[in-house]
């Protein structure tokens, strides 16, 4: 009798591995995809707006009559 009360009992169910039936399952999971998605949209926010920067202060030939002071001939 004793050697039935040490072996461990296994119970086999299907529910436990389904992924809508397991909430510790489907928790980390949608823990770890929204963390990627957020990290996923960090890095890609940040390389279009390193794209798009600007770029500096281009030179423009602005014409003498336009100034604020301008300058006629």
């Amino acid at each position: 009798m004793d050697q039935q009360l040490d072996q461990p009992i296994e119970i086999k169910d299907p529910k436990l591995k389904d992924f809508a039936n397991s909430w510790v399952d489907s928790s980390v999971f949608l823990f770890t995809s929204s963390v990627f998605c957020m990290v996923a949209l960090l890095i890609g926010g940040s390389y279009g707006l390193y794209q798009h920067r600007y770029k500096g202060k281009p030179q423009v030939n602005v014409p003498g009559n336009t100034l604020y002071t301008p300058q006629y001939k």
